[in-house]
């Protein structure tokens, strides 16, 4: 049976007792059972509402005021597929008046660009497949709402942003008939997807300025290329001038029978299939580079990708996140 979404209304005629104000989100109907719930605070904020794909700089979006409602869903939904989740939701809010205004797959809609660039619950409430997830985005008169969907594994999740006037009181937190949902904190303000920045040297043992990688190689230490700029959500290496590439090609050309591995890392944001082949795809890349650009020998350079598997740090802040992804230099050792 579907299961209730928001009974706001229903909660209201039985007179339970009401916290401050809120929007009123649309009453839909979840199309397998809730396992959990995650609900943030409605806030009056401006929501960017999603209104095309990432165009290859930026996400196109519109400002819509109000009070936003955010909520996330983890479904029993063994065998369901994107628009099993999808469609039911998306017929629902076409009878309720609204005008679908972006609906769209994740490769259509921009891939990794757009899951960083749009509003995202954090993990575990909401998991986003980089390479498998659907968008909506619809509007009726001053009101917005927009739907993100994915799996993994028997799961489905659900994620619905809605904004609206402030026109209902909100159901007391005690309400037995609403689902148990923790709190939370708002989310950090969206900002435009950029390129990878490079991280601060000293944030892990492993990273190097570029005059210091030739001796920890000589060590026999993993090196992070802290410089290497990518373009967002792609495997290919920015124009620029990279000194630590000139370092590594310098200590491989100093003895032939030097060689090393470049390994690339992910966050954990995403499915891993598609974080482990990012991540292999960036290491290659700096390879190619180091080969075309450095006159290195291929024979001394592999390229190998192990996605979020090896955290430098927490994949639970936006920083965090950000060192996690990044390509190191492993020597090998010699005899």
């Amino acid at each position: 049976m579907p299961q209730p979404l928001v009974p706001a209304l229903a909660c209201l005629a039985l007179g339970l007792a009401l916290t401050p104000a809120r929007a009123a989100p649309p009453e839909l109907a979840l199309p397998y059972p809730v396992l959990s719930a995650t609900a943030l605070p409605a806030a009056h904020q401006a929501y960017p509402l999603p209104i095309a794909g990432f165009d290859g700089a930026t996400l196109p979006v519109e400002m819509i005021e109000g009070m936003v409602d955010r909520r996330a869903y983890r479904l029993d939904a063994p065998g369901a597929s994107l628009l099993d989740l999808m469609a039911p939701l998306r017929d629902q809010l076409v009878a309720e008046g609204y005008e679908v205004v972006l609906d769209c797959a994740a490769e259509a809609c921009g891939g990794f660009d757009f899951r960083f660039a749009t509003q995202v619950m954090d993990e575990p409430a909401m998991h986003v497949d980089l390479g498998d997830f659907r968008f909506l985005s619809a509007r009726k008169g001053d009101e917005a709402v927009s739907l993100l969907v994915s799996r993994a594994a028997d799961f489905g999740f659900v994620q619905v942003i809605s904004v609206g006037p402030e026109l209902l009181p909100r159901p007391a937190a005690d309400d037995p008939s609403l689902p148990a949902v923790p709190d939370a904190v708002p989310p950090e303000p969206v900002v435009p997807v950029s390129p990878i920045a490079p991280v601060d040297p000293t944030a892990t043992d492993n990273a190097a300025a570029p005059q210091d990688v030739v001796s920890r190689l000589d060590a026999g230490l993993p090196v992070v290329l802290e410089d290497l700029a990518f373009a967002s959500g792609s495997a290919a290496l920015l124009e620029g001038d990279y000194p630590s590439l000139q370092a590594l090609a310098d200590w491989l050309g100093a003895d032939a029978a030097r060689s090393l591995a470049l390994v690339g890392h992910s966050d954990a944001s995403g499915g891993l299939k598609a974080n482990v082949a990012l991540s292999e795809r960036r290491a290659e890349a700096v390879r190619q580079v180091l080969m075309q650009k450095f006159g290195v020998k291929g024979a001394q350079v592999t390229a190998a990708g192990v996605g979020p598997l090896a955290p430098r740090a927490t994949n639970l802040t936006d920083e965090g996140r950000r060192q996690n992804r990044r390509v190191e230099a492993v020597p090998a050792p010699t005899l």
